[in-house]
């Protein structure tokens, strides 16, 4: 079984990648705004809840964010393996999907992160908010409070895997398809 974790920013390409992830490894694709979506829009008490959070930009707390994955991960107990996408964000986060996975007999394989420039990323977030109808995309200024809490509790996770040896940077940017190159490199070589 295999267990990845993609990092970046928001706009990074995470979703983009992922796709093409879960299809070349057979990884069932876990990502937290997409479980969050369909949580919010299904209404479900978890998504009202996490709604509050993402509508002023601010990230979902742990508690809420943990218990939607890990109830995804249980109805998906037969996959070959995982990807995680946009979790754990924080070390409290990682804590506690280390430990929920122990439970399940597995761990985490490997960390991969997209690394691009902010600037970059805010313009890919805007031309996105034209058309994905994503509040938290529209807004610059929201777009850099995402960045600022990134930066301030995401960040801090690159050290938590360095020490673990599962930590991989790829150049986020350029093409799709040398993106995805670069990241199947470094799945290959695991």
């Amino acid at each position: 079984m295999i267990n990845i974790v993609l990092f970046g920013k928001p706009g990074a390409g995470k979703g983009t990648q992922a796709e093409f992830l879960k299809e070349k490894y057979n990884l069932t694709h876990l990502s937290t705004g997409d479980i969050f979506r369909f949580n919010i829009k299904n209404e479900t008490e978890l998504g009202k809840l996490a709604k509050t959070f993402i509508d002023k930009g601010d990230l979902v707390p742990d508690e809420v964010t943990i218990k939607m994955l890990e109830s995804e991960v249980d109805k998906n107990q037969h996959s070959k393996g995982f990807l995680f996408d946009g979790f754990p964000r924080t070390l409290a986060q990682a804590n506690a999907l280390d430990e929920f996975l122990l439970s399940k007999k597995q761990s985490i394989t490997a960390t991969v992160a997209l690394e691009a420039n902010d600037e970059i990323l805010v313009q890919r977030l805007l031309e996105r908010g034209k058309t994905s109808g994503r509040i938290d995309d529209q807004d610059e200024e929201k777009i850099r409070n995402r960045y600022q809490e990134y930066n301030e509790k995401t960040a801090p996770l690159m050290n938590y895997y360095k020490n673990q040896d599962k930590f991989h940077a790829v150049n986020g940017i350029g093409t799709i398809q040398e993106i995805t190159e670069r990241l199947s490199k470094v799945i290959d070589n695991l």
